[in-house]
């Protein structure tokens, strides 16, 4: 069973519930007079992402990108686009979705990206923020949960696409990625 390679239960599903809904509010004030793009980063961000919209309260549009920087337990450092969003942007509010900012690197390329199509705004929206790992200075406008510098699995984070549908954020066991 994935619980029993759980070392322990850094975020509960009741917590991630209660936080998506108030991110969801502030979403929805802060872009109450604009309809943005949000997109997610496949494929981490499904389960954040799909937990939030449900307390945003405002017209939205949903894309998605799929970014790769992972082998393993570490960012190889070179970002690649897989699968870019399927529309324009330019002169649009965009909300990037993600599962963990972490050494910042993949952010960093996304919004350069995202930018580089005339998007008007780009923001991002993490679950999790794990800032002793950053490499490239970037932060999260809106942020679920701070997290110290552990390997977590769970609500969408994986290890070698194992553990995504756990429905907590936890920490692996080491002797499973070691």
């Amino acid at each position: 069973m994935l619980i029993d390679d759980v070392k322990e239960i850094l975020i509960t599903q009741e917590e991630i519930t209660r936080r998506c809904k108030e991110l969801g509010a502030q979403i929805s004030s802060d872009y109450k007079d604009s309809c943005p793009v949000i997109i997610g980063l496949l494929k981490g961000s499904v389960p954040f992402m799909a937990e939030l919209i449900k307390y945003i309260d405002i017209d939205c549009r949903l894309e998605f990108m799929d970014v790769s920087s992972y082998s393993g337990t570490e960012s190889n450092g070179d970002v690649r686009i897989v699968k870019d969003i399927d529309c324009s942007i330019k002169d649009l509010d965009v909300l990037i979705v993600e599962d963990i900012v972490d050494t910042g690197k993949t952010l960093a390329k996304v919004k350069e990206l995202l930018y580089s199509k005339d998007a008007r705004s780009v923001k991002v929206c993490s679950l999790l923020d794990k800032p002793d790992r950053r490499i490239v200075d970037i932060e999260a406008e809106y942020v679920g949960f701070t997290i110290p510098n552990k390997f977590v699995i769970g609500f969408g984070l994986d290890f070698n696409q194992k553990y995504r549908n756990l429905p907590y954020v936890g920490v692996l066991k080491e002797e499973c990625y070691k």
